[in-house]
């Protein structure tokens, strides 16, 4: 297992986009949304929530596709343009500012990925096993302390 480095990196898997982030990521996570398993073609995203102002492009550019959000408004996923692979999300109408999600697959040494919850678990799938050890939300957690 290996430790998070500051700065972390990652990017698509064609590498025509890369990114860089100078924090610890706020939050780690596994949403088990509809909209989730959609985008992944899987149970759920794994993803780190960490501040905007740490969170950078080094190459390439970002196209966007939005989604609808249950709490009104709409989600902004973040993919690259020339693979298709979604490499950030969870920015939207209804969430503080400040905030950017990171598609824990998307790191270039996803191996210290820890997820700290599992939200959505009202749309998990019978054959997506959770970790009991880690809290559980039917919907939407609480707000990242700081927002």
């Amino acid at each position: 297992m290996a430790k998070m480095q500051l700065p972390f990196s990652g990017g698509c898997a064609c590498g025509a986009v890369r990114y860089e982030c100078s924090a610890e990521p706020i939050m780690m996570f596994k949403c088990h949304c509809r909209d989730c398993q959609r985008v992944t073609g899987g149970g759920f995203v794994a993803g780190l929530l960490v501040p905007a102002s740490a969170f950078r492009l080094t190459k390439g550019q970002l196209r966007y596709h939005f989604t609808p959000s249950m709490a009104g408004g709409k989600h902004k996923r973040g993919f690259c343009g020339a693979c298709g692979s979604r490499l950030t999300g969870g920015e939207s109408d209804e969430r503080p500012a400040g905030f950017i999600g990171i598609t824990a697959g998307s790191l270039d040494d996803p191996s210290w990925f820890r997820p700290q919850m599992d939200f959505f678990v009202s749309d998990a799938q019978p054959w997506d096993q959770m970790d009991a050890a880690i809290p559980k939300y039917e919907l939407y957690p609480p707000p990242p302390k700081n927002a």
